[in-house]
């Protein structure tokens, strides 16, 4: 089968799939988009890649599946990345909710808008929200660095989807105003993640 991945090289969350993918050894066809010129808001990719308008998107043959989370569960299924565990499944799912709800719109956000807009281009409304999402940000990261001061992972003994999930946006925070310099227990875990057999770096 072949596994299209339709996404932007500067997305985390397109980055999280390439990085799933590479661990468990699956090759990915890729097809570019620039979302700040509404490439994936077109009438033919609203219409044959996601009625949503946004990527990533793994494509498998007909059938398409947005969501990082959900294309990276289904590229893991059967691997390590995945604990057989149930109780361990449910807490790698928690973190990859905490990433969703309060790690990514925060941290991933301001490395949006400050390092790709740039912050000259940011609406008055914005600008208004920087001091809250680099707060919120901040809290993020310090709870990460307490759980790894006493975990090599997030999950377990091995590297899972939570760490893909936390990893994606943590390891390129500073163009959004984040210094990971404060976080030593993060800084140990991100090499960590680019030592593991079959790690590839982002774009």
């Amino acid at each position: 089968m072949t596994y299209i991945l339709h996404e932007d090289p500067f997305s985390g969350n397109c980055y999280k799939i390439r990085l799933t993918a590479a661990l468990v050894g699956v090759e990915l066809e890729r097809r570019f988009y620039d979302i700040t010129r509404g490439e994936t808001r077109t009438p033919e990719f609203l219409a044959t890649v996601n009625a949503n308008g946004r990527i990533p998107v793994l494509q498998m043959g007909d059938k398409f599946l947005p969501e990082s989370g959900a294309a990276c569960w289904y590229l893991a299924h059967g691997s390590a990345l995945i604990p057989t565990d149930r109780f361990a499944q449910a807490d790698m799912l928690r973190w990859m909710f905490f990433e969703q709800y309060n790690h990514e719109p925060n941290v991933a956000t301001l490395r949006f808008w400050l390092g790709k807009l740039g912050e000259e281009n940011l609406s008055d409304q914005q600008r208004a929200q920087l001091s809250a999402k680099r707060s919120a940000g901040e809290a993020a990261l310090r709870l990460m660095d307490e759980h790894l001061a006493t975990h090599d992972w997030f999950v377990g003994n091995g590297i899972t989807l939570a760490d893909i999930a936390l990893y994606a946006y943590t390891h390129v925070c500073e163009p959004g105003g984040f210094q990971l310099a404060d976080y030593p227990h993060i800084q140990r875990w991100i090499a960590r993640v680019a030592a593991v057999p079959g790690y590839v770096p982002m774009d």
